[in-house]
């Protein structure tokens, strides 16, 4: 008995949890199995489990890099409906979840309104993006323009359908039941709609925006499982028992480095350092434009007890970078609690992935746990400390105005540039 205990208590489970499990119906694991590719297996047959599973995930990391550069290259369009592709199966891995450990209740609707929420948080989102960065567009098109004007509207009004199905779809001895996996849906929707989101808002601040903090995630994803591997020998969190300080640590070094390489290269790019915009005139999207002071090389002063080590006393270096250490330093040292979050997840149900879609890395949620912290806290940056007034939004919004709107506006700007002393010194010239 006190084994028992003792075996509960490691794996997490409380005497409330039991309680749950009796009322559920008991939490049954979903399944997973070895989905290696056959050549694979065959062609690493003779190596031990540890270094297959090693060969497996490098060659299959390999892939998804390759992948990557070439949606990127791809372009913006392309970019955006993967994001859009990858938020629709992480939704669906995690609801997938849901319905495997509940699934001998054959809840009413349960899928049927994840699925229609997703529909109506999509829609408000995209809806949002839409008004905001395609504005001249909408305004041209008589339909769009009128979904545009009512749009939030139409959004809660699509929303409230669905509570009303909701509450229809309540059976009297399930009611706590429901109303959980209701609480599981909404919870899904704010982690993966929500995130994938400002990761479209982030690209269109300028490709490199977008490129550089997936990077750092994927660099110290790859060198902590590196450094953790051949090094790894202080377990760093009980989540995660493979994790290690050794992988934690190294993992920080190398994605600081990285970021600050990668920042250099791209930095010298229009295509990556432009913001994404869209051409009414040409009807595609644009990366053109003239580099801010951000993506400029500067000269720094490097700090006097470094100079006696490096030999330099001052550093070219553009400013971009210096935002870099803090891209990377969130990636390796909040980034992976998005991953322990995850496997706490998975622990609570015990699982192993949240998926099989990719040998050896589980499913596409197990890719991007920390991608979509890390989305947030990128958004959540440019807003603080980059971002500032959009002329061309501004004039976009005032030329959709009426004549004497415009006049108006025209009129006080005028008076305000006279009793400043601009416009009379812009005459003067």
């Amino acid at each position: 008995l006190q084994e028992s205990e003792s075996e509960n208590k490691l794996d997490g489970e409380t005497a409330s949890d039991s309680e749950s499990k009796s009322e559920f119906g008991g939490s049954s694991p979903v399944p997973t199995s070895d989905d290696t590719p056959e050549v694979l297996n065959r062609a690493l047959s003779n190596l031990s489990s540890r270094w297959k599973n090693w060969w497996v995930r490098g060659i299959l990391t390999l892939a998804m890099i390759t992948f990557f550069f070439i949606i990127i290259y791809l372009g913006p369009m392309v970019l955006m409906t993967i994001v859009m592709c990858v938020q629709i199966k992480c939704f669906h891995e995690i609801i997938t979840i849901g319905y495997n450990v509940y699934h001998s209740y054959d809840l009413p609707w349960f899928r049927t309104l994840s699925w229609y929420f997703l529909l109506c948080v999509n829609y408000f989102f995209y809806g949002e993006t839409v008004t905001d960065y395609f504005f001249t567009l909408v305004q041209r098109e008589e339909p769009l323009r009128i979904l545009s004007k009512y749009h939030r509207f139409i959004s809660f009004t699509l929303y409230l359908t669905g509570f009303c199905m909701f509450v229809l779809s309540l059976v009297k001895k399930h009611y706590r039941l429901q109303f959980y996996m209701f609480g599981w849906t909404h919870v899904t929707l704010l982690i993966v709609v929500t995130q994938s989101h400002l990761i479209i808002h982030n690209l269109f601040e300028g490709m490199i925006w977008f490129i550089v903090p997936i990077s750092c995630v994927i660099c110290n994803d790859i060198m902590a499982y590196m450094f953790g591997f051949f090094f790894g020998r202080t377990p760093l969190i009980k989540l995660s028992p493979k994790k290690t300080w050794e992988g934690f640590i190294g993992g920080f070094f190398s994605t600081v480095l990285f970021g600050l390489l990668l920042s250099y290269v791209m930095s010298g790019y229009r295509c990556f350092t432009c913001p994404v915009e869209f051409n009414n005139d040409t009807n595609s999207f644009t990366v053109d434009c003239e580099p801010s002071e951000l993506f400029q090389l500067q000269e720094y002063n490097i700090p006097v007890l470094l100079q006696s080590v490096l030999g330099w006393k001052t550093v070219r270096m553009y400013p971009f970078q210096i935002h870099s250490i803090a891209l990377s330093t969130f990636a390796s040292l909040i980034g992976p609690f998005g991953g322990f979050f995850a496997s706490g997840f998975k622990r609570a149900f015990k699982i192993k992935d949240f998926a099989n879609t990719i040998p050896g890395h589980g499913g596409i949620m197990d890719r991007f746990d920390c991608q979509y912290l890390m989305a947030t806290f990128v958004n959540v940056y440019i807003a603080s400390f980059i971002r500032g007034p959009n002329p061309s939004k501004l004039i976009q919004q005032f030329l959709t105005l009426r004549p004497d709107q415009q006049l108006h506006i025209f009129n006080t700007l005028k008076a305000h540039l006279v009793d400043r002393g601009v416009l009379g010194s812009l005459e003067d010239a």
